[in-house]
C-alpha cells in the first residue's frame, strides 16, 4: 500500500455534518458576513470557553496584531522577538511601527525579559513578547517592566488557545493579546484570529476598526479603520470545531509526551522548558548540532515525513526587511530546532515510527 505523506500538522475537525447544519442557517438567513449571528456566537463561546473578559474576533491572526497596535495608537519603536514568525515584525513593519528585537532565553525560548531594558529608548513605545509554541512567556516581569516605562504589551498569542497563566486565560493579560484560529492552530475556523482585552472601551475600539471605524449605532465614521470581519462561513467551521477543543488538546498532550519520552533516550536532544500551562500545540526538539537536525530531517523525509524547522531562520537575519543586529540565542536554537508531526488524526503507530526512525539517526 502506497504510504501517505506526513506533514508536521493537519487541521483539527469537526464531522462535516455538524458544519453543515450551522451553514443551514447561513443559507435561509443570507447572512454571509457583517457580524452575524454565528461570528456573534463563535465571538462569545470562545471567549467563555476561555473565562476571558472581551473578545474581537477577525479575520486572522495577523490581522489582529495589527490592529492591536492600530487600537493602542502606537507610533515609534516596538520590542518583540527575533524567534517568531515573520508575522509578529510584518505587523509592526505595517502599521508604520520600528521592531526592535530582544535575544531568547535559551530554555523556555521566550523572550528574555533580562534583556529587555537595554533595549527601551526614548522612542520605545510597546513591548511585544511571543508565547513560543503555546509556553508563556514570563508575563509578570515583562509586565513590571513595562510598567516602569510606561509602555503598552501586546502580547503574539497565536499559539496559546486553551493555555492558563497563573489561574486564568493566558489572553487576561496585557493590553491586548492576539490570537489566532488559522488552519494549523489548535482551534481552527480555516481563517481567522481574535483580540482579547479586559479593557470594555479597548474592546469596543477594535470593534469600530474591525468595521470601517463604523460608530456602535452605524451612523457615521468616528475613527480610521478597515474591513477586517470574519465571514459566517468561517464562523460556522471554529464554532463546530470549538466543541472538539478539549478533546484536541488532551490529545495532543498524550502524543506530546510519548514524544518526549521516546526521544528522551537520546543525549543529542533536549526539549523546551515549560514554566506554566501549555497547549501542546507542537513538539519542538533541540538538537546537539545543526548536523543532527539535518541527518534526522533527511531520514525522515525520505519516509514522505515533513517535520518543520520552526522557527528558522531567526528573523533578525531577514535584512531586506530590517537592518541586521546580532541575536546569538535565537540564531543558534533557530539552526536547531525542529518540530516534529503532532496533531489529532496521528495515529500512536505514526508517532512511534517517527521516533524510531530518528532515534535509529541519533543513537
Amino acid at each position: 500500500m502506497e504510504k501517505k505523506p506526513i506533514y508536521v500538522t493537519m487541521p483539527t475537525l469537526a464531522p462535516l455534518k455538524e458544519v453543515n447544519e450551522l451553514l443551514k442557517s447561513v443559507w435561509q438567513s443570507g447572512i454571509m458576513t457583517h457580524n452575524g449571528p454565528l461570528l456573534q456566537r463563535f465571538e462569545k463561546e470562545v471567549k467563555e470557553w476561555h473565562g476571558a473578559k472581551y473578545h474581537t474576533v477577525v479575520v486572522n491572526g495577523t490581522i489582529a496584531l495589527q490592529m492591536a497596535i492600530k487600537a493602542l495608537e502606537l507610533k515609534g519603536e516596538i520590542i518583540t522577538t527575533p524567534f517568531s514568525f515573520i508575522a509578529t515584525t510584518s505587523a509592526i513593519q505595517y502599521e508604520g511601527c520600528i521592531p526592535v528585537y530582544v535575544d531568547i532565553d535559551p530554555d523556555t525560548l521566550t523572550m528574555d525579559p533580562a534583556k529587555i531594558e537595554a533595549a527601551i529608548t526614548s522612542q520605545t513605545v510597546a513591548i511585544m513578547p511571543v508565547h513560543v509554541f503555546g509556553n508563556s512567556c514570563d508575563i509578570e516581569a515583562i509586565d513590571t517592566i513595562a510598567k516602569k516605562h510606561n509602555l503598552k504589551v501586546i502580547y503574539d498569542a497565536c499559539h496559546s488557545v486553551g493555555v492558563q497563566y497563573k489561574g486564568q486565560s493566558v489572553f487576561n493579560y496585557g493590553d491586548i493579546s492576539c490570537t489566532s484560529y488559522h488552519a494549523t492552530k489548535m482551534l481552527n475556523s480555516g481563517e481567522g484570529g481574535g483580540c482579547y482585552t479586559t479593557n470594555p472601551e479597548l474592546d469596543a475600539k477594535l470593534k469600530r476598526i474591525r468595521f470601517f471605524g463604523f460608530s456602535e449605532n452605524k451612523t457615521s465614521i468616528v475613527e480610521s479603520g478597515s474591513n477586517y470581519k470574519m465571514t459566517e462561513v468561517h464562523a460556522s467551521v471554529g464554532l463546530a470545531n470549538l466543541k472538539y477543543l478539549q478533546d484536541a488538546l488532551d490529545d495532543r498532550e498524550v502524543k506530546y509526551m510519548h514524544f518526549k519520552e521516546r526521544f528522551a533516550v537520546s543525549t543529542k536532544v533536549r526539549f523546551q522548558k515549560i514554566i506554566d500551562d501549555c497547549n501542546y500545540s507542537y513538539f519542538p526538539v533541540i538538537f546537539d548540532t545543526e548536523e543532527s537536525l539535518l541527518k534526522v530531517e533527511k531520514a525522515l523525509n525520505a519516509e514522505l515525513i515533513y517535520p518543520r524547522r520552526y522557527f528558522y531562520p531567526s528573523l533578525n537575519t531577514f535584512t531586506d526587511i530590517v537592518p541586521y543586529v546580532e541575536m546569538p540565542v535565537s540564531e543558534d536554537i533557530s539552526k536547531r530546532i525542529l518540530c516534529m508531526p503532532l496533531y489529532k488524526s496521528l495515529s500512536m503507530q505514526d508517532v512511534d515510527r517517527i521516533c524510531d526512525i530518528s532515534l535509529n539517526v541519533l543513537l
